[in-house]
């Protein structure tokens, strides 16, 4: 009898550990390489600090929108509905922005062309989108950073007047009707990169200063208690002295890690906080596959980790 109840209680301990495992979660970071043309990139961790690449570091999905075919920037949302929703970078020069959707990461939906931008005349770009969901009122923000001739001129340089962007948006339930476009952040300079989160009923915005005369080329935060905003002023800059670009953020128990690129360096960065206010550098603590470039990061589960790491 005694022999029986510790062999059942072997048995429960096994299976109790075995589901704790099946419901770990990893951490998984989508990315692109060169120029974006190949497409999808995948690398995982389960520290948020050392990413190994999935698939030898070979696309999962091959651009098919526009008539430069690129994938660069890609932003991955798993959605209320349980699809990853995924928006990209389609050209250097667009009106519009790429949206596909997948229930497994690996089997896409047929690729389309987003024309976010074009009601507005003289539109240079629409570059690095991303997906927020608003849990209040059961929303998706879509936005991303665009130069539009003759607008702002206070922060035109001459010598570079085709690079003035501020962030734009739209908002869907069903990623099939979208609102009008509309501005959702002006801070008074050339703003890119933008990436916003959803912490304790507040977001939070990360972004990049592009400003080049007097030169910033850095990662700032700003707030809102709204999705849509308004949003506060940028801080100072929470990154150092090097040019940086593409945040990506994740939170880990009661740290925020934001990881950058450190493009003319041609590699990554990162930095960690408990406050949003006071950051540390851990750039040397890092580990990412080489040639990695603006992504972002968001969790799966193990089993479907698993399913990745089969192909």
């Amino acid at each position: 009898m005694k022999k029986t109840l510790i062999t059942c209680a072997l048995f429960f301990f096994i299976l109790m550990n075995a589901i704790a495992q099946s419901k770990k979660e990893a951490y998984l970071f989508a990315y692109f390489k060169d120029n974006g043309q190949d497409g999808l990139h995948f690398a995982y961790s389960m520290d948020a600090y050392n990413w190994t690449a999935l698939k030898n570091d070979e696309s999962f999905l091959t651009p098919t929108v526009s008539k430069d075919k690129l994938m660069r920037d890609p932003c991955i949302l798993r959605g209320a509905d349980g699809l990853f929703h995924m928006v990209w970078t389609v050209s250097w020069k667009s009106n519009g922005i790429g949206y596909a959707n997948s229930k497994d990461l690996i089997n896409w939906s047929e690729q389309q062309f987003l024309p976010v931008m074009e009601k507005e005349e003289g539109v240079g770009n629409s570059w690095a989108p991303e997906i927020t969901y608003d849990k209040k009122t059961k929303t998706y923000m879509i936005y991303w950073s665009s130069t539009i001739k003759g607008k702002f001129p206070e922060t035109l340089l001459k010598k570079d007047d085709t690079n003035n962007n501020r962030i734009y948006y739209v908002t869907t339930k069903d990623f099939k009707n979208f609102s009008p476009t509309k501005l959702l952040y002006e801070p008074g300079f050339n703003v890119i990169d933008a990436s916003i989160v959803n912490d304790n009923n507040r977001f939070i915005l990360f972004l990049k200063d592009e400003t080049r005369e007097p030169v910033q080329k850095n990662i700032k935060i700003a707030f809102s208690d709204n999705l849509t905003g308004p949003y506060s002023n940028a801080s100072a800059p929470i990154t150092g002295n090097f040019w940086a670009e593409g945040p990506a953020s994740v939170k880990i128990g009661n740290e925020w890690l934001v990881y950058f690129d450190k493009y003319t360096q041609h590699k990554y960065g990162a930095i960690k906080s408990t406050d949003l206010q006071n950051w540390v550098d851990v750039s040397d603590k890092i580990s990412l596959p080489k040639g990695l470039r603006h992504g972002t990061i968001f969790k799966i589960t193990k089993q479907e980790l698993n399913k990745l790491q089969k192909l």
